[in-house]
């Protein structure tokens, strides 16, 4: 008789502009990962979204060399923001896994503190603040999307530098090395060349990719970058903050933060964290750069205290 496959966990963490997967085996190892473009269902429509997660699970399945479903997948994905949101998810990614948790990806990171409570802080594209306390209840502050808020996140600084860049060639704002730097990274000929490009062809993301631009400047002492990532450290720690004042939390504050704007870039972390420190000096910080992997080792642990409880 042939020994049953050994069962597979999957965590997936979708964003506004590219999703992760990543498959585990039962001892948490990692078996193989795939990415794809952004998952918010919110943001490329319903169909789409999920056909990214089911590119990445596939590149990731494949890596994995295994092409049978995982027992257990935790997905998280930016744009889930109430249970009717996973309810229209469900059907189409339901194959993915015996067992399937959808929720918002900040709740990946937020799962990465001592019985996932604290306050989790992401900043990628968009940007959120979700909390758990210990009698379970949740708070959160951001996260309303690129139109109404998610205020320091890539996209924000990216708008941000945008005004700045065009006040700049009209000289009614202080001039810039963000002007010259936009308009290189684009490859446009001149100021007025933004107009068309960004109105016409810009998407959330190419935006939100700006704000590398942004982080490069400020190091190299241009005072308008420099402003533009206080502003935005100080919106993100006002929300962490938000999320904190709401829930019955512990004074040593514990605190996951996650995205590619906080994880990747040190200067944009320790800005925040000095905001925060400076209104609670017992903030406890851990940064969670791979909330999929986690997530699906996560899974992985429950599945073997199952099995050893049983």
């Amino acid at each position: 008789m042939t020994a049953p496959a050994e069962p597979l966990f999957l965590g997936v963490d979708g964003g506004g502009s590219k999703t992760l997967a990543v498959v585990v085996d039962a001892s948490g190892r990692e078996c193989g990962r795939g990415h794809a473009g952004g998952a918010n269902y919110r943001a490329v429509g319903l169909a789409a979204a999920a056909a990214q997660v089911h590119v990445a699970v596939a590149a990731a399945l494949l890596d994995a060399d295994a092409a049978r479903p995982c027992a257990a997948g935790w997905l998280g994905l930016a744009g889930i923001d109430a249970a009717a949101d996973a309810d229209a998810l469900r059907p189409h990614l339901a194959a993915l896994a015996g067992a399937l948790r959808l929720s918002n990806d900040a709740e990946l990171v937020l799962g990465a503190l001592p019985e996932g409570n604290g306050v989790a802080l992401i900043a990628g594209t968009g940007a959120i603040a979700l909390g758990r306390d210990r009698h379970g209840s949740f708070a959160r502050a951001s996260g309303w999307g690129h139109l109404l808020g998610d205020e320091g996140s890539g996209f924000a600084i990216g708008q941000h530098a945008l005004h700045a860049a065009v006040r700049a060639a009209d000289e009614r704002g202080p001039a810039t090395r963000l002007l010259t730097d936009i308009l290189a990274a684009w490859a446009l000929p001149a100021p007025v060349a933004l107009i068309e490009y960004v109105h016409a062809r810009a998407t959330k993301a190419d935006i939100a990719r700006l704000a590398p631009l942004v982080f490069t400047a400020a190091e190299r002492g241009d005072m308008v970058a420099q402003h533009i990532m206080q502003h935005g450290a100080a919106e993100l720690a006002h929300s962490a903050l938000t999320v904190a004042q709401r829930l019955d939390l512990p004074p040593d504050m514990p605190l996951a933060c996650g995205g590619s704007l906080l994880t990747r870039n040190d200067a944009y972390r320790d800005l925040v964290l000095a905001q925060l420190h400076a209104a609670n000096p017992y903030t406890l910080a851990m940064v969670v750069a791979d909330p999929a992997y986690t997530a699906a080792c996560l899974l992985a642990h429950i599945y073997a205290k199952d099995r050893t409880d049983a």
